[in-house]
């Protein structure tokens, strides 16, 4: 069996799903890469016991429809080395040995059978198809893949929670500090319907979907599985068994005191601020006026901080303490330049807004509060 492909192609494609597999498997299949040829197209299949992720490209000269399977590291490392032209396949079908013919010399090797690679999960009847635009999913995993907790105990808060609705699309994810609801209204299902993706697709997904407004996901699932179709690749995704929280009920309404700040300014000054910190990277904020007097302190080792930057604050004067790396985390994934933190007192959870939602998007962000001593 004989194709040429491009190496520059071949490369970055294997690079790319190469990402799902795991750097220890039980099944030695899995540390392969799956390749299909299918008349002058190969698809190339990568996967871990619950995932799997392809991509599809087309090659030239292929002598027969055939499949096997090639270490991955050895493979791709071998790639790496090798400028852009065309890569020689050449494949016996009975010992599956594998020459890869370049310009100066070649990689000989021995490859899998196919047959013990497992197959991809298929999903069941009833399963729901809704497609999303690329910005919009972009966006809401990229905003909130952050706050999904790392909590063996409870899985199903170690992921995403996509909520479809007849009026929106909502991903939330939550380690019980901090929570992210990113909400969007250009998206609708036609009933509602949801389900957990973990962490591991999110972060692939995350790192496969560009920004173009035009392009769309097809995004299909069932209570088992989840298929994200992007054209060049395709994610088949185990997803997490149970029921998220009730999220919008920890949301705090109506909160009467709210500061407006330079969201960088912030940033800038609770780094600065926190280094002083106690190991429990406590801060507080004495909001007063048009003032945010932002201090830390750590008595173990006789340090502290103070520093003021302007804002706009509409409330109460009151003293609410935060732990600073979940406030810089939810700021650093907060778009715009302003933002609005929402306070009832102390003790409830505080709501980061932007100051301006982008498009028909609407994005909040909530973050428990902690004791003060003083």
């Amino acid at each position: 069996m004989i194709f040429t492909v491009s190496s520059s192609l071949l490369s970055s494609r294997l690079q790319t799903i190469s990402r799902v597999i795991n750097s220890k498997n039980t099944i030695p299949a899995l540390d392969c890469i799956l390749f299909e040829l299918e008349g002058n197209k190969l698809t190339l299949t990568a996967s871990d016991p619950d995932n799997t992720l392809n991509t599809s490209l087309e090659v030239v000269d292929c002598s027969e429809d055939f499949s096997f399977a090639i270490s991955s590291k050895i493979l791709i490392d071998a790639l790496k080395e090798i400028s852009e032209q065309p890569l020689r396949f050449e494949v016996k079908r009975e010992t599956l040995e594998t020459t890869i013919y370049y310009q100066n010399g070649k990689y000989a090797l021995v490859g899998q059978n196919a047959d013990e690679y497992p197959s991809a999960a298929v999903l069941g009847e009833g399963s729901v198809a809704i497609n999303v635009p690329t910005k919009v999913l972009a966006n809401g995993i990229s905003c909130s893949l952050f706050a999904a907790a790392d909590d063996e105990v409870r899985p199903v808060m170690c992921g995403v929670y996509f909520d479809f609705t007849p009026e929106s699309i909502t991903l939330v994810a939550s380690d019980g500090h901090k929570l992210v609801r990113c909400r969007d209204y250009s998206v609708t299902g036609a009933e509602k319907s949801a389900f957990i993706l973990p962490k591991k697709p999110a972060t692939l997904l995350k790192n496969l979907l560009g920004k173009d407004e035009q392009e769309e996901v097809a995004v299909e699932f069932d209570g088992r599985f989840a298929i994200f179709d992007m054209g060049d690749y395709k994610l088949v995704c185990r997803l997490f068994d149970g029921r998220y929280p009730n999220y919008n009920s920890v949301i705090p309404q109506n909160n009467p005191h709210k500061l407006t700040v330079d969201r960088s300014a912030l940033i800038s000054t609770l780094r600065r601020v926190a280094i002083f910190s106690s190991q429990v990277s406590l801060i507080k904020l004495h909001l007063e006026d048009n003032k945010v007097v932002i201090s830390a302190q750590d008595t173990d080792f006789s340090t502290s901080a103070e520093e003021s930057i302007a804002c706009s604050y509409e409330g109460a004067s009151m003293n609410i303490g935060f732990r600073a790396s979940f406030l810089i985390d939810i700021l650093n994934n907060t778009p715009g330049q302003d933002v609005v933190i929402e306070l009832a007192d102390p003790s409830r959870a505080g709501v980061i807004v932007p100051a301006e939602q982008v498009g028909k998007q609407e994005l909040l962000m909530l973050l428990m509060p902690m004791m003060l001593t003083e």
